[in-house]
């Protein structure tokens, strides 16, 4: 009951920034003033904080590394098959990458925080950085290539590498593994300021939604749905039970692939030629559904 009285929660939220979208209130101005908050705020400060203390080598393994690629790629794969025949190229392109690219950053990583220990919250921080430098690169690639867009891809990925959150995973294992000691009252301030991750990246993906009713295709949309949140997880429970992980990395890794489609791919969908419509329809609905299939999965897990 508190697992889901938590989600439901985070559904509050998410609802009450698509509302003070409506009202005015959340402008683009003030969304965007949100949004630098809590990515380059918060979700870099929960990040230090659950892997300061943590040495990169009890973390990050080979297991864990070929799980996350083996989950991605097969999914990634399967979008593929199933989104081929879909007669737009626009729409197909953003179909088959929302089908895998995970709200790792936003959603996964504070709600794994804010459900789970310190343990489960440091390898859903290295999953955060490993699955970044993958699917990032990948949906860019696949919407350039399908929809012959004119892309700076090296630009993409220079961007990538100054990304705040990596940055701070990286200096938060480079602290952990070289032993440096982080004073009490420095972790426990960033420690408030990353607890403000969740409550402002939902209040932002709220704020970003748009959803036209008249252009709804129902079949992309559920395929989109059905693949992100519900084939995604199943896969990971799979490969994960087969690896034989440890407890915390079984936890994380099936949690955070089990995340709702990335805000992200709508705005690399409408620089790079897919339907923004579509991709706007795909964000709302992977992440309304995944109240429920989270819930199931925690649940499950615990």
């Amino acid at each position: 009951m508190e697992v889901l009285i938590r989600l439901l929660a985070l559904l509050a939220v998410l609802l009450v920034g698509a509302g003070l979208r409506s009202s005015g209130v959340l402008d683009d101005e003030r969304t965007e003033w949100l949004n630098a908050a809590a990515y380059y705020g918060a979700l870099p400060a929960l990040i230090f904080v659950s892997t300061y203390d943590q040495a990169i080598g009890e973390l990050l393994s080979v297991r864990l590394l070929g799980g996350l690629m083996a989950v991605l790629f097969a999914t990634a794969a399967i979008a593929w098959l199933i989104h081929r025949e879909r007669s737009s190229t626009a729409r197909r392109s953003v179909a088959v990458v929302q089908s895998y690219h995970s709200n790792l950053g936003y959603l996964g990583l504070p709600l794994v925080a804010a459900t789970f220990g310190a343990d489960v919250t440091a390898v859903a921080s290295v999953i955060l950085g490993v699955v970044s430098l993958v699917q990032v690169p990948l949906t860019v690639l696949i919407l350039v290539v399908m929809n012959d867009a004119d892309a700076a891809i090296a630009g993409e990925l220079t961007g990538l590498i100054k990304n705040p959150v990596l940055l701070s995973l990286f200096v938060g294992l480079a602290v952990g593994s070289s032993g440096i000691v982080v004073p009490g009252t420095v972790a426990v301030g960033l420690d408030a300021v990353g607890s403000l991750a969740l409550p402002l990246a939902l209040l932002c993906v709220g704020a970003s939604l748009q959803v036209d009713a008249s252009s709804i295709d129902f079949g992309a949309t559920g395929s989109v749905i059905g693949l992100k949140i519900v084939c995604m997880p199943v896969l990971a429970w799979i490969v994960f039970s087969t690896l034989a992980v440890d407890p915390a990395t079984f936890t994380a890794s099936v949690v955070m692939l089990g995340t709702p489609t990335a805000v992200s791919t709508y705005v690399f969908a409408t620089e790079l030629g897919g339907d923004r419509e579509f991709a706007s329809l795909n964000v709302f609905g992977t992440t309304l559904v995944s109240v429920a299939t989270l819930f199931v999965l925690i649940t499950l897990i615990g």
